[in-house]
């Protein structure tokens, strides 16, 4: 197995803590830490979210640009359900992509078993997740480069 360096910068008094807790847990502080960081990954964070009154799937504009792939909505319909939920405004933007896609997948889901139509760029994404998963997962293509 080839090693990749990790180097971090923090203050001293919390180099300290770790090499205290690490030595406490009989652990080197290298394990340590990336024990520390591994489980921190694996923790799924669930938040119960609501949708506010009268806000429509379709005010996300969903839009995809045919050329990369890449996905736009409207940040602002983001915001006022975080805000909504007494959350930061920025909650899912800065989490990893997953929390977002999550967040829409489950709204759909919702929009469409209530009657709402469907809607065109969130079915690609769907249709294309579902193809990944077939496949193992791990590759994405640009539209029309698969």
């Amino acid at each position: 197995m080839t090693d990749a360096l990790v180097h971090l910068r923090v203050p001293a008094a919390l180099k300290a803590r770790w090499v205290r807790e690490s030595r406490a847990a009989g652990m080197r502080l290298t394990d340590w830490i990336v024990q520390r960081v591994e489980a921190q990954a694996m923790t799924t964070e669930h938040v119960a979210i609501g949708i506010p009154a009268g806000m429509k799937f379709s005010d996300l504009k969903l839009a995809r640009d045919p050329r990369t792939g890449d996905v736009s909505f409207d940040a602002a319909v983001i915001e006022r359900i975080c805000e909504a939920n007494g959350l930061p405004a920025d909650y899912f933007m800065v989490r990893p992509e997953d929390a977002l896609s999550g967040l829409l997948t489950s709204w759909y889901r919702a929009h469409i078993a209530s009657g709402g139509d469907p809607d065109p760029v969130q079915e690609d994404l769907i249709a294309e997740s579902r193809a990944e998963d077939e496949r193992g997962g791990g590759l994405s293509h640009q539209p029309g480069l698969a």
